[in-house]
């Protein structure tokens, strides 16, 4: 079967490999669809900071069971997504049912090789039921868990002022989960495009380009002066981090979804006075999957509109860099197995 490699940094490489082994507690999957995520362009740009090379990238699927071994509650033909973090089930924060942050935790496409290859094995407690999904929708359940988690943790309520910086996928995906929970939603990016996405296909009223416009005193303007109960972070962007400590209200939140390698800065005192808090969220738990599985069910959030690219298996190679580029245009790209 072809898989596709990420020797080093700028590297991509196809190879042939054997089919993978069916060992005991594991499912053979044949893939379908891939995402591409953030995770992986910084993987490719050598700028990921949980990334040894070479690695086999991916984790956000949809695929086909070939054979599902013991999983009882799957057969072959199935479709399915999966949960792509992999946990040792023993360790405090396992024990505590946070398994998303746990300590020896491998996520699939980053600390193991991941699905840019023809046929995969997970484990089955990894598996997610499609539940009449396309292979589309799966292959973002993800990425959009990922947003739904983080505004979990927000604990937001109907009216609460939320400001999500960042409107990429996972951005887009946390501004759709915040609108859900009935926040005021204010979006904070610099590329126009994906400002008029989340106006137009999201419903958000309030956007602002830091290029254009100075976001502290247009921020100040809409909420008459008290600022953001919560800010998210989606950008990874040390810049845009520090500078967003300064949007807080007092007794807020600051959660960062986004990650990035250096050393972020807060003014004591500022973040003192307001009794503020700061939260990493990472990765989902099986509940975030439940949540975005019903709402794509009811119609309250529609993935394929964040579609923007589809590239076959055979191409991305050829197409990746040009995918990196595509920073007006790009949403989400999915690579495609069905060729």
């Amino acid at each position: 079967m072809k898989a596709l490699v990420c020797r080093t940094p700028g590297e991509f490489n196809y190879i042939d490999k054997e089919m993978p082994l069916l060992e005991e507690g594991m499912v053979l999957l044949r893939m379908k669809r891939l995402g591409i995520c953030g995770t992986d362009y910084h993987a490719f740009e050598g700028t990921q900071p949980f990334f040894e090379y070479p690695r086999i990238l991916g984790h956000e699927i949809a695929a086909e069971v070939v054979n599902a071994g013991t999983a009882l509650d799957f057969k072959a033909g199935d479709l399915v997504t999966i949960s792509p973090y992999f946990y040792c089930g023993t360790c405090i924060a396992c024990r505590s049912g946070r398994t998303n942050c746990c300590v020896k935790i491998k996520v699939f496409g980053v600390h193991i090789d991941g699905a840019m290859q023809e046929y995969i094995t997970v484990p089955a407690s990894a598996l997610v039921s499609g539940e009449g999904l396309t292979v589309d929708e799966l292959a973002l359940i993800e990425p959009l868990a990922i947003g739904a988690h983080g505004v979990g943790l927000a604990q937001l309520s109907k009216g609460d002022t939320v400001v999500i910086l960042g409107a990429g996928p996972i951005g887009l995906g946390t501004i759709a989960f915040a609108k859900i929970s009935g926040a005021e939603v204010i979006v904070i990016d610099v590329n126009d495009n994906r400002l008029s996405f989340c106006r137009e296909r999201l419903g958000i009223v309030h956007t602002i380009n830091p290029l254009k416009e100075d976001s502290l005193a247009q921020l100040s303007l809409i909420t008459n002066g008290e600022f953001a109960k919560v800010v998210i972070d989606c950008t990874g962007n040390l810049k845009a981090i520090n500078n967003a400590f300064r949007f807080l209200a007092h007794t807020g939140k600051f959660i960062m979804i986004g990650l990035q390698k250096g050393t972020i800065e807060v003014v004591h005192p500022e973040f003192h006075k307001r009794e503020a808090m700061l939260m990493s969220s990472r990765n989902a738990l099986p509940h975030d999957f439940a949540h975005v599985i019903d709402c794509i069910r009811k119609g309250l959030v529609k993935p394929l509109d964040f579609v923007t690219h589809r590239v076959p298996f055979s191409l991305v190679k050829e197409e990746f860099n040009h995918l990196l580029q595509a920073n007006e245009s790009l949403i989400k790209a999915l690579i495609s197995f069905d060729e």
